[in-house]
C-alpha cells in the first residue's frame, strides 16, 4: 500500500490535481458597488419654465466614461451623463450626474482590460443612471427624461479611431 502511494502526495499519477492545473482559471467581472458620487440638478427658469412650455424641448445629452486605475484587481470606473433641455435659448433644466461602480477584474488578459472598463461597466451601470436622471427631471417638475440605451462598444471604437486618426502626424509633419 505505501508503495501505491509515493512521492505524489496519495494522488494517482497524472491524475485530479493535473487536470485541474491545466484548465484555465474563469475570467469574472465583478460588481463591488454602485454610487452616486455627483448630482446635480438645476431649474434656473423656474416656476416660469413650469408653466406653459408650448414648444417640444431640445435636449442635449453628453456621456463620457472614465475609469479609473486598476489596483489590486479593482477598478472604479465612473459614467458621466450631462443633460440640458432648451427651449430657444431658456434652459428648462439641466442634470449633472457622475455614477461610479467599483469592479473586480479576475484572470482578465491584460489587451481585455480597455475593453471592459470602457464597454462593459458602462454597460452595467448605464440603466441605473438613467433611471437616476429619469427621477431628478421628474422630481424637477418635468416629464421623466428617458435616455434611449447606448450602444458602448460603438463610443468605444468612436474613441479608438478618434485616438488613431489624432496620433497620425499629419502629410506636412513626414520627415
Amino acid at each position: 500500500m505505501a508503495e501505491e502511494n509515493g512521492n505524489n502526495g496519495g494522488q494517482p499519477a497524472g491524475g485530479a490535481a493535473q487536470g485541474a492545473a491545466a484548465q484555465p482559471a474563469p475570467q469574472n467581472l465583478g460588481v463591488l458597488a454602485q454610487y452616486v458620487k455627483d448630482l446635480s440638478f438645476e431649474s434656473p427658469g423656474a416656476p416660469q419654465s413650469l408653466r406653459d412650455r408650448g414648444a417640444a424641448p431640445n435636449i442635449n445629452i453628453t456621456i463620457n466614461v472614465e475609469p479609473g486605475e486598476v489596483v489590486n484587481n479593482e477598478v472604479e470606473v465612473e459614467l458621466k451623463v450631462d443633460a440640458q433641455a432648451k427651449v430657444g435659448e431658456n434652459v428648462l433644466f439641466a442634470i449633472e450626474l457622475s455614477y461610479g461602480g467599483l469592479f473586480r477584474l479576475t484572470n482578465i488578459p491584460p489587451e481585455a482590460v480597455q475593453p471592459i472598463l470602457r464597454i462593459e461597466c458602462p454597460r452595467l451601470l448605464f440603466p441605473f443612471a438613467r433611471q437616476i436622471l429619469a427621477d431628478a427631471s421628474r422630481n424637477g417638475g418635468f416629464p421623466p427624461l428617458l435616455i434611449d440605451p447606448i450602444d458602448f462598444l460603438a463610443l468605444y471604437r468612436q474613441r479608438l479611431a478618434q485616438a488613431q486618426a489624432a496620433a497620425k502626424p499629419a502629410p506636412d509633419q513626414i520627415a
